[in-house]
């Protein structure tokens, strides 16, 4: 089981993932950069026990970022990524996210 929550890093709350899963139920979750679609499946349906129907995944590439201030200017970057977009099986619902 620990690997499970390792796959799921954390939800991805923002306004365009909140009204996907108001309407849609289509959820959306930070995941471990090398899980698959297999394993992201299996471990929401562990996790929540809810039936997954579809599972797309995305990298979102680094950034660039200039921090700092008063001239202290740190230049690097933000890491990159993975995204997962889920869909569960009409009736499913994943608690955290309703509020």
């Amino acid at each position: 089981m620990p690997q499970l929550y390792r796959t799921i890093v954390k939800p991805v709350v923002t306004e365009k993932s909140s009204a996907a899963y108001e309407n849609a139920k289509v959820y959306t979750f930070r995941v471990h950069t090398k899980a698959s679609k297999p394993e992201i499946r299996d471990a929401i349906e562990h996790l929540f026990g809810v039936t997954v129907t579809d599972v797309r995944t995305m990298q979102m590439r680094a950034k660039a970022r200039k921090a700092g201030g008063m001239g202290r200017g740190r230049e690097g970057r933000r890491p990159q990524w993975k995204k997962a977009i889920v869909v569960l099986k009409d009736g499913d619902v994943i608690p955290i996210f309703e509020g």
